[in-house]
């Protein structure tokens, strides 16, 4: 039976049910499944192998049939990669998880995401309470939130979106690739989800059809192509609050990242377009906790717009931005250097680990 975004998955194969169960016990983030090879869980960061059978071919084959919906199962063999979401029943409790099922060697392989049940707390995550209500206050413009691929992009949204939500009053639409939380219904405020390949062909089909569905909050899972990143842009000017991703390692390289999306000859009116609707940046690390097997602590680097930084992004002058994070900390700048500092002497990092997400070692002397 092929399931459905509502279905409740209770037939998994007997080989993945294992595998699944044993990561959701370790607080396992990812489960690994690639032919030949051990089944692997990341578990705080960590890969660990599972000490089972080699995964088949099969294994990975018949988990696509069991929680994959067939609209996207059939993507698979032109497209060689398909993202979904599914729920599963896990020792009698619910489960969602993000898929990527994808080729390598010729041969199906998977790794699976477990998404929390609940959307987290501020607290929980490490995430600061009074930035995330600073970015709830907004209007509108446009938020990026950054970092590599595992870094918590998806559940920094998820929380500020939902705290928006929980306050009530708003029209909120989210098109996402894909979805992995769902937002709880909140007295006067109204959430559409929808999800690439299934609800909407596309990121900027979704926003597209979604400023016509009277949005005052848009929730863009990611900004990955031109026609995606030029919507977003307009629908920052023209009154809504926009909050996205971008993969980059720093708070300068997303505005960077941003403009390159654009032909060269267009990038200085895209500059000027962000120097105006962008309102903040906020890049993330997740970063070994000192005590192994713990959870990781969250490393930020926070930039907020104003009227030396929009300067520096008209000019294309984005290595003075590093300054900036250095010396307006009291506008509530910050650099990951200070970050990580403040982590290491809380003793919450190593100092080989703090050495390793820093660009000034001197900076943890401070």
């Amino acid at each position: 039976m092929n399931p459905t975004d509502n279905h409740i998955v209770i037939d998994l194969p007997d080989r993945a049910r294992r595998w699944i169960e044993r990561a959701v016990q370790q607080e396992a983030s990812d489960i690994h499944l690639v032919p030949g090879h051990l089944p692997a869980l990341r578990v705080h960061g960590d890969m660990m192998e599972v000490p089972a059978d080699l995964v088949e071919q099969d294994d990975v084959a018949n988990l696509l049939t069991a929680v994959c919906p067939a609209t996207l199962a059939a993507r698979l063999e032109p497209l060689r990669n398909i993202d979904f979401s599914f729920e599963a029943k896990i020792g009698g409790d619910g489960k969602r998880f993000r898929a990527n099922v994808f080729y390598t060697d010729e041969q199906m392989a998977a790794c699976l995401r477990l998404v929390p049940e609940a959307i987290p707390s501020f607290d929980w995550t490490g995430f600061p309470q009074e930035l995330g209500n600073r970015i709830v206050k907004l209007q509108d413009g446009l938020v990026i939130v950054s970092g590599i691929t595992g870094s918590g992009k998806t559940t920094t949204l998820a929380m500020i979106v939902n705290q928006i939500n929980q306050a009530g009053g708003v029209r909120i639409i989210t098109v996402e690739e894909p979805i992995e939380y769902r937002f709880p219904r909140a007295a006067n405020s109204l959430v559409t989800q929808r999800e690439i390949g299934v609800d909407v062909l596309s990121f900027s089909d979704g926003l597209r059809s979604g400023l016509r569905q009277d949005p005052d909050i848009i929730l863009v899972g990611e900004i990955r192509d031109r026609d995606t990143g030029q919507m977003a842009l307009s629908a920052a000017e023209t009154g809504h609050l926009v909050l996205t991703t971008l993969h980059t390692r720093d708070a300068k390289g997303a505005i960077s990242r941003f403009a390159d999306l654009f032909p060269q000859d267009v990038q200085a009116d895209i500059r000027q377009q962000l120097a105006t609707s962008l309102r903040s940046v906020v890049c993330q690390r997740l970063l070994p906790n000192i005590e192994p097997g713990r959870k990781r602590h969250l490393a930020l680097e926070i930039l907020w717009n104003s009227p030396p930084i929009a300067s520096a992004i008209r000019q294309g002058k984005l290595d003075s931005i590093d300054n900036y994070l250095i010396t307006r900390r009291d506008d509530g700048l910050i650099g990951f250097d200070e970050s990580v500092r403040q982590l290491w002497q809380a003793g919450k990092i190593s100092r080989v680990v703090a050495e390793r997400n820093i660009r000034d070692p001197s900076a943890l002397n401070w």
